[in-house]
């Protein structure tokens, strides 16, 4: 029998070397053995033969067996992490053009939906990556699941006049490429699960059938976050339908493009122009506080028509309300003015104008007013935000929470809750009570947000400077606001004296920040308006070139 190390031969002992020389005394092996030290290339374990029963195969726990051997999957995965980056790219931009629109890329609409869109695609491929060598049947559905509703939601967008506009190329963009993505991760899936099934066959002569527990997990892992992916593009694609059924909501007036076309602004006026002993009567024009003018306050303003109180009057929405486009960030009550005066314009509007402006919307009309003093015969301001205390719109928290809620605004959990269980009208979602849900008007928040303490404070105080005092001015105040904040109060007290010229300074005892809204301040609200309108009839305007 032959040894491992060695045998007898003719009374000699030999050594095997590996080399097929197996006859040398064993005195020149030691002497070699104890000559030459191993190297990098030395065999530590001698060489042994297969076992005899061994097929070839390699065990299916083996390193090697696994699907990166084949160059297509390699290729998909090469591709994936260039999608993943170019896709985070696309992430960031999004993501500062919240809050300053960079050229070329300003969407008309809030911007929630195409950055809702990309986190959803970072999502796809951020799964895909992680769990690459780990496919999964349950994954391949429920990823094929989204990618059905994106294409949908892809539909929708470009079909819808309205909805496109809003979006514009950015979200379109981003919706498609969004689709690709879902695709392109259900094709990488099922590649990698047939390499994968291939190289089994070939190393280990069968596919392998079990899983470790690490293996488990990530499917699970990535099983569950595409579940999470297809609630999340159901509640996007409910949206979008709600959006649709509000697009087609008829408005009173029209949309004027303005800023060089970037964005359109709703402006409607009721009544004809009169003349009086050879003078155009005044016009009164709305600016609507937190709200929308739509929403009971231009009511009160359709009343006082009504009532003969005035002739005619014309109110707005400002960017981000109502049936208003979204203006580019950052925007400032300065620049809603100047929107404002622009849209005037083109419409072929001419004062005199008596403004009418409640809570915020009055730092708007005053500087409005500042650059238009030729045509502002007469303000009145309804419990108006005083310059002093924008910082309060301004605070960090507020922002950080407007800016939340608009990330997860194009899941519409509020707005589908109510269409389906609350019986919401489109009236309520594009203007009314449920105004607040929609994802132009957070933006819109987020804007005022953002510039309330630096652009638009900067705005007011100078036009508080070059405000004319001759024309008339009437404050009325929110009795119990007054009564809840002193600081609110003083500062009403102080914008008594924008002008010269004060009318009158009403506190209404049981009326809210929305005076209109009880009778009291409605009545109120009228005979100042109409003592205005009786004042403005004795000023001579100057003569246009």
């Amino acid at each position: 029998m032959v040894s491992l190390w060695g045998s007898k031969k003719d009374g000699n002992t030999s050594v095997h070397n590996g080399d097929g020389d197996d006859n040398r005394p064993a005195s020149v092996g030691r002497r070699e053995y104890n000559h030459t030290e191993p190297d990098e290339r030395s065999s530590l374990l001698p060489r042994r033969a297969p076992p005899p029963t061994s097929d070839g195969y390699l065990d299916p726990d083996d390193p090697a067996v696994s699907p990166y051997n084949l160059w297509s999957v390699r290729f998909l995965r090469y591709f994936t992490v260039i999608f993943l980056i170019i896709t985070f790219l696309w992430w960031v931009l999004l993501l500062v053009s919240i809050f300053v629109s960079p050229p070329g890329m300003h969407s008309r609409g809030s911007g929630f939906f195409d950055f809702a869109y990309t986190c959803l695609t970072l999502g796809n491929l951020l799964v895909a990556v992680l769990f690459f060598a780990a496919p999964a049947k349950a994954m391949r559905i429920t990823t094929a699941i989204v990618a059905v509703f994106l294409l949908v939601d892809m539909v929708i967008i470009l079909s819808v006049g309205r909805i496109r506009a809003e979006e514009g190329w950015v979200g379109i963009a981003s919706v498609v490429w969004a689709a690709f993505i879902a695709i392109w991760c259900v094709l990488t899936d099922r590649v990698v699960a047939w390499g994968k099934r291939e190289e089994e066959e070939r190393l280990t002569g069968r596919p392998e059938t079990r899983r470790t527990v690490k293996e488990w997990l990530a499917v699970l892992a990535g099983t569950i976050i595409s579940v999470v992916f297809v609630i999340i593009v159901i509640f996007m694609t409910g949206t979008l339908g709600i959006r649709t059924r509000d697009s087609s909501l008829e408005m009173f007036g029209e949309r004027i493009f303005v800023d060089g076309n970037k964005y359109q602004v709703h402006l409607a006026c009721i009544g004809n122009v009169t003349t009086t002993h050879g003078k155009r009567d005044p016009t009164v024009m709305l600016e609507a506080g937190e709200n929308p003018s739509e929403y009971d306050f231009e009511h009160w303003a359709y009343n006082s028509y009504q009532n003969g109180t005035i002739s005619r009057y014309c109110y707005w929405d400002r960017p981000g309300y109502a049936w208003s486009d979204n203006a580019p960030s950052p925007h400032s009550a300065g620049m809603s003015a100047d929107a404002l005066s622009e849209a005037l314009a083109i419409s072929g509007e001419e004062g005199p104008w008596i403004l009418v402006s409640a809570g915020i919307g009055s730092i708007t009309s005053r500087i409005f007013s500042s650059r238009h003093l030729r045509d502002v015969v007469g303000i009145m301001l309804v419990d108006p935000l005083h310059e002093d205390l924008l910082h309060r719109l301004a605070s960090p928290g507020r922002g950080f929470l407007l800016w939340a809620w608009g990330i997860i605004s194009p899941l519409g959990i509020e707005r589908l809750g109510g269409a389906l269980f609350q019986g919401r009208t489109r009236e309520d979602r594009v203007y009314g009570r449920n105004a607040y849900q929609n994802g132009k008007y957070i933006k819109a928040q987020l804007q005022e947000n953002l510039v309330a303490d630096s652009l638009s404070k900067n705005e007011v105080v100078s036009a508080r400077t070059i405000q004319s005092g001759d024309t008339p001015l009437v404050v009325i105040s929110s009795g119990i606001k007054c009564r809840a904040d002193s600081e609110w109060e003083r500062k009403q007290k102080d914008l008594t004296g924008l002008t010269d010229k004060l009318v009158s300074w009403d506190v209404v005892n049981k009326a809210p920040h929305e005076v209109w809204t009880t009778i009291d301040g409605r009545t109120i609200m009228e005979k100042r308006l109409d003592e205005l309108v009786k004042q403005a009839g004795k000023v001579q305007l100057p003569n246009k070139k």
